[in-house]
């Protein structure tokens, strides 16, 4: 058994291979003119229902991810506006077992375009592996449905082009689930920098560590293949870099970027095929008992005699082709500039932010995984003016729910009507775009020894314009 099996777009379109003409499209249309011309505002808010109606929505890809945030906690906090009217995925064991966990009974399907027409959903929530969004999200709109899709929202220049084309022709909404910017701390954050609390920001340092728990994870399954993920730039980075444009109100230039793999891959001592049955196990820092959870057994370990992917495949498999150690420096439209770096083998999980300006800095270091006490459910803001006006520590409490909060304020501005957005933090696909091509920049600088401009991605020929 394989530990991971190639997956095609068109694997969830049945065999009318429509959607592969459409990709291709993407090609011959101009990215440039196509962000110049998107809405710089995200999709509005959900509008009102009829009495007694609900939202229909239809899901794609049914992994954890979309069981637990998009199913089981969706309809536990929205259930009386949403309701999931169908179920895809390639593998329909998969499918079948997230429609036990969630505890519905809307139908499931393999092909994409097949519940389209049967359920007539008026959105389709997109949890597949990053490299497959594309299609994905182009045939919904072509269809004549919104969508909502997990980060990133594609993985290239040429598919974020096709995104934005069919977005634009068909007249329907593309959401980029950036729940990030939903948590209470980087709402904080927002606030203090739109208040001009240290003035124009000049510089920010950001740099987030995964620990040997979290960042290995990435490296057991698909994201840790490039074919699939865009690498963790594209994949992980893209939420960072969503922030970062989010906070400043600005779009990211230039990029000059380092990556290595370090310690997973074919840095391993030895290796075998997945943890369940390494016969390392006994001596591998990251052995890991998948089977001891008993929803990843229900959704992988019990749906693996269809398609052999295995959830808990080796760390050192000696085919991965992502970094584990990466850092950047990004330009923006704004004169400012980033400092970032993430790492996925840290003996610590969590993040150091830092704003800084004429007036002051503004800084937060948020503690989730580490070999010391600190108070748990807080993070703490501080703010240093210039000058002698002192330091102040603002504490901010993590908000109920995923992500520190973020997934439960997502899911009630997505889909409570009317619900204000004062800060901007719907995000729709330019947003999407503008994130995913600093990641797919950082990773070219890296293959071309050099600085890469965002405008070299966005039609051949246009490097030397502006994306300010």
């Amino acid at each position: 058994m394989t530990p991971l099996l190639p997956l095609t777009r068109r694997d969830f379109l049945g065999t009318s291979g429509r959607i592969a003409a459409g990709v291709a499209v993407g090609s011959a249309v101009d990215l440039g003119a196509l962000l110049a011309s998107a809405p710089a505002t995200a999709p509005a808010a959900a509008a009102p229902l009829a009495p007694g109606a609900k939202r229909r929505l239809a899901v794609v890809g049914t992994g954890i991810r979309a069981t637990r945030a998009w199913g089981q906690e969706l309809l536990k906090e929205q259930g009386e506006r949403v309701e999931i009217v169908g179920l895809c995925d390639v593998n329909a064991k998969r499918a079948a077992a997230s429609r036990q966990l969630i505890g519905i009974q809307a139908p499931t399907f393999t092909d994409l375009d097949a519940m389209l027409r049967a359920t007539r959903p008026d959105a389709l929530l997109v949890t597949t592996r990053d490299a497959t969004h594309d299609a994905q999200i182009v045939h919904a709109l072509r269809a004549g449905v919104d969508v909502v899709t997990e980060k990133p929202m594609t993985t290239d220049e040429v598919k974020c082009a096709a995104i934005l084309d069919a977005e634009r022709r068909s007249g329907r909404t593309v959401t980029v689930a950036f729940n990030y910017r939903y948590a209470p701390t980087a709402a904080r954050l927002k606030e203090l920098l739109a208040a001009g609390t240290i003035g124009e920001v000049t510089s920010v340092d950001f740099h987030w560590y995964l620990d040997n728990r979290h960042g290995a994870d990435y490296f057991r399954h698909w994201h840790a293949y490039r074919a699939n993920s865009g690498t963790l730039w594209v994949h992980k980075a893209t939420h960072h870099f969503d922030l970062v444009n989010w906070y400043l109100g600005a779009d990211p230039v230039e990029v000059s970027a380092m990556g290595a793999l370090r310690r997973y891959g074919r840095n391993g001592p030895f290796r075998g095929v997945n943890c369940r049955t390494c016969p390392h196990a006994a001596r591998c820092d990251y052995a890991w008992k998948m089977t001891d959870d008993p929803v990843l057994t229900k959704l992988y370990a019990e749906c693996e005699s269809v398609d052999g992917y295995l959830r808990d495949a080796c760390v050192f498999r000696e085919d991965i082709d992502v970094y584990d150690t990466m850092a950047a420096t990004v330009r923006y439209s704004t004169g400012a500039m980033m400092s970032y770096s993430v790492n996925a083998f840290m003996p610590i999980e969590g993040y150091h932010l830092a704003f800084n300006g004429p007036k002051g800095r503004i800084e937060v270091r948020m503690f989730e995984r580490q070999p010391w006490d600190v108070p748990r459910g807080v993070d703490e803001i501080r703010v240093t003016r210039a000058f002698g006006g002192g330091s102040e520590v603002i504490p901010v409490r993590w908000g109920e729910g995923g992500h520190y909060g973020g997934d439960l304020l997502l899911r009630r501005m997505l889909f409570e009507p009317g619900r204000p957005d004062p800060l901007g933090q719907r995000a729709g696909s330019r947003a999407g775009a503008m994130s995913l091509l600093t990641g797919v920049a950082a990773d070219r600088s890296i293959q071309r020894g050099r600085p890469v401009r965002i405008d070299e991605l966005l039609s051949p020929g246009r490097a030397g314009a502006r994306t300010g």
